[in-house]
């Protein structure tokens, strides 16, 4: 959505809310697909000459388990905030986002907030237990019926045992 901000630059005080929804065009990462679109709810305010983005986008992915691969839905909120300038004196300050021609891409906004605010693992519950590192059993579902294997420094220790 592309939106007009020259009024909330212009008039301090000011302020436009925001309440809609939207597909990205791209897949915003290679761990998860999106099963609803992203729902954003906020606002831009001029406070003082300082114009101010905050909010909050919502969505549900599938993702997969990195312990024992399995796929499940997860529930995501992503807080937006941020500091909107149309002009910048520093270009390496990160601080700002630059609204050129006072017109800000908020669904590109979202979806790069929303990628970095991604975990790095995804896990399906909090004592997901993996797959079996031999068979490749769910461990969740059930032991497997593997033998640990044996160190083979402890073999030699072992051989006593048996005799």
């Amino acid at each position: 959505m592309q939106v007009s901000l020259e009024q909330i630059f212009n008039i301090p005080g000011s302020s436009r809310e925001f309440n809609y929804s939207f597909t990205p065009e791209y897949s915003l990462s290679d761990d998860f697909c999106l099963t609803s679109p992203i729902s954003f709810k906020g606002r831009v305010v001029n406070t003082a000459g300082i114009v101010t983005l905050d909010g909050q986008a919502e969505f549900t992915a599938a993702v997969m388990c990195s312990r024992c691969a399995e796929e499940f839905q997860k529930a995501f909120k992503v807080s937006v905030q941020h500091t909107l300038v149309f002009e910048l004196n520093d270009e390496d300050n990160d601080e700002f986002i630059l609204v050129e021609n006072k017109e800000l891409d908020l669904d590109a906004l979202i979806c790069e907030d929303t990628v970095l605010s991604l975990p790095f693992t995804f896990l399906c519950k909090e004592d997901c237990k993996g797959i079996c590192s031999q068979c490749g059993k769910n461990l969740n579902e059930g032991a497997c019926g593997c033998k640990k294997p044996i160190d083979p420094r402890m073999a030699a220790l072992l051989d006593l045992l048996d005799d």
